[in-house]
């Protein structure tokens, strides 16, 4: 059985420049761009928060983040409208701010 080493093989012929853009390369095919959502999912993910900040219901926060979507599971602390930013407490109580504008979905448990 031949193993494939990928591009391990080929880095010692290579200059540092090369690999580096490589990696960089590689790093941007892997970034996505944000979705884009419409008042009818922004709608609904309010009244989540809304209905959740009341009876204190935990919540998995999908939010988009440098390229990537990251999940954060906590509980709504603050909805602060001037700087349209949700405050979440963590599993581990930790307080954590992500922007309203980050926010991609909203699961309940």
């Amino acid at each position: 059985m031949i193993r494939d080493r990928g591009n391990i093989k080929w880095t010692s012929m290579m200059l540092p420049e090369h690999v580096k853009e490589l990696r960089d390369w590689k790093a941007e095919e892997r970034r996505k761009s944000k979705p884009m959502l419409d008042e009818q999912k922004m709608e609904e993910m309010n009244e989540i928060i809304c209905e959740a900040m009341e009876f204190h219901h935990p919540l998995y926060f999908h939010y988009f983040e440098k390229g990537e979507t990251k999940i954060l599971y906590g509980y709504v602390h603050y909805l602060d409208q001037l700087s349209k930013e949700l405050r979440i407490l963590d599993k581990d109580e930790r307080k954590r701010k992500v922007a309203l504008s980050d926010l991609i979905h909203i699961e309940t448990e």
